[in-house]
């Protein structure tokens, strides 16, 4: 199995395991989101709710790598098409990475702003966004000097 394979399948199990996290047990995500204190908050459930959008934002990035690595499409043998890809990938992890440095930065929650970056889910999102842009950047990367 090639670098990039194991790439789009590792891409394929994150992307949809966003979807279900964010999508289905949106109870479960406010847990991560929000401090327990302000949990009974009026705005949770709209909050709650508002999650599934990101689980929506993930679910057609997982299928696609998903197809990429299981059909080897003709318009994915190219190697500039194969560069596109990856780039996105890459900048679909970075997004997602990008949007927590800022909360790093600042502690990880503060009173009840944010969530706790450095600890828990959240610690694991960052860390496999992280590693995952980068693989993904390494895959673009050497497609580029290889073409």
């Amino acid at each position: 199995m090639r670098a990039s394979d194991i790439v789009l399948l590792l891409n394929t199990l994150w992307f949809a395991g966003a979807f279900i996290q964010f999508s289905i047990p949106q109870r479960n995500t406010l847990k991560i989101l929000l401090p327990r204190e302000e949990r009974s908050n009026p705005i949770a459930p709209t909050l709650a709710a508002s999650v599934a959008f990101l689980g929506g934002m993930n679910l057609p990035i997982g299928p696609l790598s998903l197809y990429l690595l299981a059909a080897r499409p003709a318009f994915f043998q190219p190697a500039e098409a194969q560069l596109a890809l990856f780039l996105f990938f890459s900048a679909c992890h970075f997004s997602q990475f990008a949007y927590n440095l800022p909360v790093l930065m600042r502690g990880g929650r503060v009173g009840v702003a944010y969530w706790p970056v450095l600890k828990g889910p959240m610690l694991r999102i960052f860390v496999i966004d992280a590693g995952l842009f980068a693989a993904n950047l390494a895959v673009a990367l050497r497609l580029a000097i290889a073409s």
